[in-house]
């Protein structure tokens, strides 16, 4: 038994929590994000294909602000099969596929090259005054974001989270800026969907013919305490990586002819994890745990205890 030094309603207190082996974690409540629990949550570490919700976001902020048709189709080229990693989705050069089947690939197949596939079709239509090729643009997009929601200790460097840079470069971020990343993509309206899909039809033209690949989603807690996403990673520098969002029914309050209604939603970032899904199981029914107490005590936010 392992004990680490949670943060409750802006008081340390000493909770022991059984098998928990990861380098670090942080509960988070999605609707003001109050720190529930952590441990070494600014540590700078690799995150693997936690990085695609970026990617992700990043496509869906240039479809919104843009009106970008999510329906317009993709060739598949040799650079995004170059990129390396996963491929469950079998795409081959010459592909074509939707940007909304391409999201589908990378979040819930955690598809690499889904996402190179997103990174070089977007990347040249984003603001580019560095004068960058389509992928590189793309990712400074995606710094630039982690900048604007104040992700300090980020640092993108693709958009599909490898780290086996030829140079020995590597991307990193902690536990808490994934945190501040997940509460943003869940305020996408149409981010959620895709993350709590377990399975998904898309469709691949291959030589004109539609080719129909079932996939399948990573994250096998769906479905459990209220999980509904979010995503998986895992390399041999990140180890296992994952981000949970567990949502409950709101909370409804009446005083007198007034009707309060609190949402209620828990974000879960473990990182160097050796059993995500049983550690992020944990977590969750912890984090819902130290939550009812917080909310009992007045759902107090004091400052510096959120992010």
């Amino acid at each position: 038994m392992k004990t680490r030094r949670l943060i409750v309603a802006g008081f340390l207190m000493a909770t022991a929590v059984t098998g928990l082996a990861a380098e670090s974690y942080i509960v988070v409540d999605n609707q003001t994000g109050f720190v529930l629990a952590s441990n070494a949550r600014d540590e700078k570490l690799q995150v693997a294909s936690l990085t695609k919700v970026a990617t992700a976001t990043v496509v869906l902020d240039w479809a919104q602000l843009t009106k970008g048709d999510l329906g317009q189709m993709v060739a598949i080229t040799g650079q995004a099969l170059r990129a390396g990693g996963t491929n469950p989705a079998g795409l081959l050069e010459g592909d074509s596929i939707s940007l909304r089947d391409l999201l589908y690939c990378a979040l819930m197949a955690s598809d690499n090259v889904a996402a190179t596939a997103l990174a070089r079709h977007v990347g040249p239509r984003l603001p580019n005054s560095q004068g960058l090729d389509p992928i590189s643009n793309f990712v400074s997009h995606m710094n630039a974001l982690a900048r604007t929601l104040g992700m300090k200790r980020t640092l993108f460097l693709n958009p599909s989270g490898m780290d086996n840079s030829p140079d020995g470069a590597l991307p990193y971020s902690t536990a808490s800026d994934l945190a501040r990343l997940t509460r943003y993509a869940y305020s996408e309206a149409d981010f959620p969907y895709y993350v709590s899909q377990k399975t998904r039809v898309v469709h691949v033209f291959r030589a004109g013919v539609d080719t129909p690949v079932e996939l399948r989603n990573t994250n096998e807690l769906l479905d459990q305490e209220g999980i509904d996403g979010v995503k998986t990673g895992r390399t041999s520098h990140a180890g296992d990586c994952l981000i949970l969002s567990s949502e409950l029914q709101p909370e409804v309050q009446r005083q007198g002819e007034t009707v309060y209604v609190t949402p209620r939603r828990v974000i879960v970032v473990l990182l160097g994890s050796r059993d995500r899904f049983a550690e992020g199981s944990t977590l969750i029914r912890q984090g819902w745990g130290l939550y009812d107490k917080w909310a009992a005590a007045g759902r107090k936010v004091k400052s510096g205890k959120t992010l």
